[in-house]
């Protein structure tokens, strides 16, 4: 169902790379509220995706560019502008990737070049985008920058590795550079902490399928899928939050406000019971 909620809006969204990424279903959704979008990936990464038919089911088109560099930068948001005819109203930062837990280097054995690759890529990418367009002056007054993080960068999660460390200088830049975009141009950012979600980026999770089933049984409401996190998302594109700025918001099924639930309670129960079995043994 379509609300119009961005009708007449344009925006810029990095990270899609196949129908498993949250970036996608973000541009889909996007589209169906009225908005005009530019996908952006790496050049691998769309050579490896298929980035190029979200882009012709969206009728939208696609910039390459290295979220790292900042001429790549500066060439996206000139050609975003030049697409768009002018400024544009919203950004996705969806944008995450760590060589330590791809190669299975574990967080007190850490590679510090592959820690700073991973801080490159999934925190310090999101400063450089935004600095790249206040420099440019790319969006319009009341815009709106939202990129995706987890609970991780609060709490620690056994297998999430450096990634977590990532993800808590990802909030802080928002809450930074949201007071100074805020202040003068009443741009707002704000991060969405997701539920774990299957995509090609968090299945390098060590453990992701026992983290999801967690997280499910601990959420009231269960895990939030990649849809239930768009949906999300286009609220805080929308007119709607436009005073909602510098927030780190939950999108997780009520996980980040639990202590221990009763289906939780109930299967650690079930280990314990099979523990004591194997000890009288």
């Amino acid at each position: 169902m379509s609300y119009n909620l961005l009708k007449g809006k344009k925006g810029l969204i990095f990270g899609a790379l196949n129908e498993q990424s949250i970036a996608w279903k973000v541009a889909q959704r996007a589209v169906e509220e009225g908005a005009q979008i530019v996908l952006t990936n790496t050049p691998v990464s769309i050579r490896m995706g298929t980035i190029n038919q979200l882009a012709q089911q969206t009728g939208s088109i696609v910039i390459p560019a290295d979220a790292t560099s900042v001429p790549d930068l500066e060439n996206l948001i000139e050609k975003s502008m030049e697409h768009f005819g002018g400024k544009f109203d919203f950004i996705l930062h969806s944008i995450g990737m760590s060589p330590n837990v791809r190669k299975g280097r574990t967080y007190d054995d850490l590679d510090y070049d592959f820690l700073a690759k991973t801080l490159d890529i999934s925190a310090i990418s999101f400063h450089k985008v935004i600095q790249v367009a206040r420099k440019k002056d790319a969006l319009n007054n009341w815009g709106s920058i939202v990129a995706l993080t987890y609970i991780a960068a609060q709490r620690t999660l056994y297998g999430y590795n450096d990634m977590a460390d990532a993800k808590a200088l990802l909030e802080s830049i928002a809450r930074s550079f949201g007071y100074i975009y805020g202040r003068e141009k009443q741009v707002r950012i704000n991060t969405v902490s997701q539920s774990p979600t299957p995509t090609t980026a968090g299945s390098g999770v060590m453990g992701l399928n026992d983290l999801m089933d967690f997280a499910d049984r601990m959420s009231p409401l269960g895990n939030a899928t990649a849809e239930d996190c768009a949906n999300y998302v286009l609220t805080l594109f929308s007119d709607l939050t436009r005073k909602v700025t510098m927030q780190n918001l939950y999108n997780d099924g009520g996980f980040s406000n639990m202590g221990m639930s009763a289906r939780a309670m109930k299967t650690y129960g079930k280990g314990m019971e099979y523990r004591d079995i194997k000890h009288d043994k």
